[in-house]
C-alpha cells in the first residue's frame, strides 16, 4: 500500500496521535461548542424542515442517533444529514481549510459515536483525523477552489469526514482506503448554489456521505486504491488549473497537528465570511468617526478575487440571498450598527434605506492570496467617501474578529453559543459547559 490514498488510509486506521497539546484540544471543543450552538439555532429554518421531511418520506425505523440534541433519532447517516444541514442553515459556523469544517466533522462523529458508544475522547480524536486528512488535501492545490466552482466543503469535506467517521468504527487501514475512495466520487457541491437552500444541503450530504461510505465498505464495497492521487482521479479532477500535488509523500500527519496551523475560524457575524473583514472595516470606522448612514456617500471596499466569486449577489431580495452579499453586509452596518442574525430577514433587506446603502457601495478586486486561507486576499479594506468631503481609510484588514489568528475571547464564544441556543428550550449554560469538558466524558450522550 503506497501513495496518498494508502497513506491517509493508514492514518485514519491508526493515527497513533501524541499526547494532544492542550491548544489542539482547546480549538476541536470551539469547533462543537460552535456548531452545536448554530446547529440549535438552525434547527427551525426551511431547509432544515425539509431535511427532516426527506429522511421521514424515506419511512426508517432505524434509530441510532439523535436529531437536534431532542429525543427523535434517525439513523446515523440521516442524523448527520439533518444535523450538518441545521449546522450550516444560518452560515454562522467556523470557517477554514477553505470551507466550514467542523458543520461536517461535528454531526459525522457525533452520530457514528454515539452509535459505537464512543467516549469523548473518542470522539475528539475522530475529528481530529477527520481534520488533518481534510488538511492535508487542502494544502496540495494552491489555486482557490471556489474559482472553477467547487465548494470544499463538500468535496473536502466528504473525504476528511468519511475518514473520521471509519477511524470511530475502528476499521482497517484496508478498509479506509476503500471508504476515502468511495468517499471521493460521492463529493460534490458547486459555488453557483451558494445563497440558496442547496449551500446548506452540501454539508448534510458531505456528513451523510461519508457515514454512507463506510457502511457500504462494510458491506464489502470495493474502489480504486488510488482514487485521490491518479491522474483521473480526485485531486486532479477538482484542481482549478490542473498543478494539485499528488505525488509528495504524507510523513507527519499525527505529529505536525495542521490544526494548530490553520485552526478554527469562529463567526461573528452570519453571512459569508468572505464579508467580515469588510464588516469589521465598517463598523470600525463608524464607531471611531462618530458617522453614520446619513453622513455616507460612498463605500469602496477591496476584497479578494474568490471573495469576489462568492459574493454573487449584488441586489439580494431575501435573507438567503444577502448572505452572499457584501452590499447588503456593508449596508446593514451602516443601517443597524451591526450585522446579526435580526439583520438577515427578509422583511430588512426590503427596507428602503437598506436599499438605498446598497446603492453606496463599490467594489474592487485585488489579486494578493492569503499563505493560510488561499481562497482570501492577503488583505481586505474599507475607503468610506462622506458628504463633507472627507475620506475614511480602514487601511490593510488582515484578520476578520473570530479569525484563528485573532480568536474571540472565551466569554464571547459562550455568549454566541447562549444566544445561539435560547430559543431552544436547553439549559444552555449547562450545555455549553458539558461540551467544553468533552473529553472528560465517560461516555457521549447527545439526548
Amino acid at each position: 500500500m503506497t501513495g496518498l490514498t494508502a497513506d491517509l488510509a493508514r492514518f485514519a486506521s491508526a493515527p497513533n496521535f501524541a499526547p494532544l497539546p492542550d491548544r489542539v484540544v482547546e480549538i476541536v471543543q470551539s469547533g462543537f461548542i460552535d456548531t452545536i450552538g448554530t446547529m440549535l439555532a438552525g434547527r427551525d429554518e426551511p431547509v432544515v424542515q425539509m431535511a427532516k421531511s426527506f429522511v421521514s418520506d424515506k419511512q426508517s425505523t432505524v434509530q441510532e442517533a439523535h436529531l437536534l440534541m431532542g429525543q427523535s433519532m434517525a439513523s446515523v447517516s440521516d442524523a448527520a444529514l439533518i444535523n450538518a444541514t441545521a449546522g450550516h442553515a444560518l452560515d454562522f459556523d467556523d470557517v477554514a481549510l477553505g470551507g466550514h469544517p467542523s458543520t461536517v466533522l461535528v454531526p459525522a462523529v457525533l452520530a457514528a459515536g454515539q452509535h459505537v458508544n464512543a467516549t469523548g475522547d473518542q470522539v475528539l480524536r475522530a475529528y481530529l483525523v477527520g481534520y488533518e486528512v481534510w488538511a492535508e488535501l487542502f494544502v496540495r492545490e494552491k489555486d482557490a477552489y471556489h474559482l472553477k466552482g467547487w465548494h470544499p466543503t463538500a468535496v473536502l469535506g466528504t473525504v476528511g469526514t468519511s475518514a473520521a467517521v471509519a477511524h470511530l468504527y475502528g476499521l482497517s487501514a484496508a478498509q479506509c482506503q476503500h471508504v476515502i475512495a468511495l468517499a471521493a466520487s460521492m463529493a460534490s457541491g458547486l459555488v453557483a448554489n451558494f445563497g440558496t437552500m442547496t449551500k446548506p444541503l452540501h454539508a448534510g450530504r458531505a456528513a451523510s456521505c461519508a457515514i454512507e461510505a463506510v457502511r457500504w465498505v462494510q458491506k464489502g464495497l470495493t474502489a480504486a486504491p488510488d482514487a485521490l492521487e491518479h491522474a483521473a482521479g480526485f485531486l486532479s479532477a477538482l484542481s482549478p488549473h490542473g498543478a494539485v500535488d499528488r505525488t509528495s509523500a504524507v510523513g507527519d500527519l499525527g505529529r505536525r497537528f495542521r490544526i494548530l496551523e490553520s485552526g478554527l475560524s469562529i463567526k461573528k457575524y452570519p453571512t459569508c465570511y468572505a464579508t467580515h473583514r469588510v464588516i469589521d472595516g465598517v463598523l470600525d470606522l463608524c464607531a471611531s468617526h462618530g458617522v453614520g448612514l446619513q453622513d455616507v456617500a460612498q463605500v469602496h471596499t477591496h476584497i479578494g478575487v474568490a471573495q469576489a466569486s462568492m459574493l454573487r449577489n449584488h441586489q439580494p431580495q431575501t435573507g438567503l440571498e444577502a448572505k452572499f452579499s457584501l452590499e447588503f453586509a456593508v449596508a446593514a452596518s451602516l443601517v443597524r450598527g451591526k450585522v446579526g442574525l435580526a439583520e438577515l430577514s427578509d422583511v430588512f433587506v426590503q427596507e428602503h434605506a437598506v436599499k438605498d446603502a446598497m446603492a453606496k457601495v463599490k467594489i474592487s478586486t485585488v489579486d494578493t492570496q492569503c499563505a493560510i486561507e488561499p481562497v482570501f486576499s492577503m488583505h481586505d479594506r474599507v475607503q468610506i467617501q462622506l458628504h463633507s468631503g472627507a475620506m475614511l481609510d480602514s487601511g490593510d484588514i488582515r484578520f476578520a474578529r473570530g479569525n484563528a489568528m485573532l480568536p474571540l475571547r472565551d466569554a464571547d464564544l459562550q455568549a454566541k453559543f447562549l444566544d445561539c441556543v435560547h430559543t431552544a428550550n436547553l439549559d444552555g449554560a449547562a450545555l455549553f459547559s458539558k461540551l467544553s469538558s468533552l473529553t472528560a466524558q465517560a461516555h457521549v450522550r447527545f439526548g
